[in-house]
């Protein structure tokens, strides 16, 4: 819903300055029409090139620079949603292959990193599926928002404790994102994750609270020595 708004906004408010572009080069055109025409009608104008009024002169200029002023906004608004409009972050994302991700998680010891995206793919295989993950895994794995719940840091993956690891004030989650440590006020954010037969597509105008502290539903503890100090 998130990226349809946001594209629905930058075609209304691009779409609006442009008809109102257009609005006052038709009145301008109009005028200068029937200045012409009731020229005609008076005494012939001398040689040469007609002065322009003052008043012409200012208003030529303020539709001049209100026409340059609307490209601009309309530029800027295009620029800033682009991301959304091609299908990237705060739209439906296709992350790729099922059997592939979970292949490469498996075999690298690390969750798939999707940058576009700006989520990890985990693999969650808890079964029956807890309630407050109803929604949001899918097909064994899960999307964790890339950003610290704490004060927005991004959060690697320390290969040495199979954990996550804030490198700015140390809160630090298991591999399912869920708070382990430190000062963040509840586990990592997420979105929710669809699968279609082998394809895996996560929707990340969907933004999940993560779950509070204390939830701990895979009981992991730290595999190795911290990439962070202790929070």
């Amino acid at each position: 819903m998130l990226a349809i708004s946001q594209s629905t906004f930058a075609i209304i408010v691009v779409g609006a300055l442009f008809g109102l572009f257009l609005l006052l080069l038709a009145g301008s055109f109009v005028r200068a029409r029937q200045a012409a025409a009731a020229g005609k009608g008076g005494p012939a104008a001398p040689a040469g090139p007609k002065p322009i009024s003052r008043r012409d002169f200012f208003r030529a200029g303020l539709l001049y620079s209100f026409s340059i002023f609307l490209a601009q906004f309309g530029g800027a608004t295009l620029a800033f949603l682009y991301p959304n409009l091609k299908g990237g972050f705060g739209s439906q994302i296709n992350a790729g292959s099922l059997s592939e991700i979970k292949n490469a998680i498996q075999s690298t010891r690390q969750p798939f990193y999707l940058g576009a995206g700006r989520f990890y793919l985990v693999a969650y295989e808890v079964d029956p599926l807890p309630e407050e993950y109803v929604g949001v895994a899918g097909g064994g794995l899960m999307a964790l928002y890339q950003r610290c719940v704490h004060l927005g840091c991004r959060v690697p993956f320390c290969e040495q404790s199979q954990w996550f690891e804030c490198p700015c004030h140390g809160s630090k989650y298991n591999r399912a994102g869920e708070y382990e440590d430190g000062p963040a006020p509840k586990g990592l954010d997420r979105f929710p994750v669809i699968v279609s037969g082998d394809t895996v597509t996560v929707d990340t105008s969907q933004l999940k609270p993560g779950p509070t502290r204390g939830t701990d539903t895979i009981k992991q503890q730290p595999e190795g020595p911290f990439c962070v100090g202790s929070g």
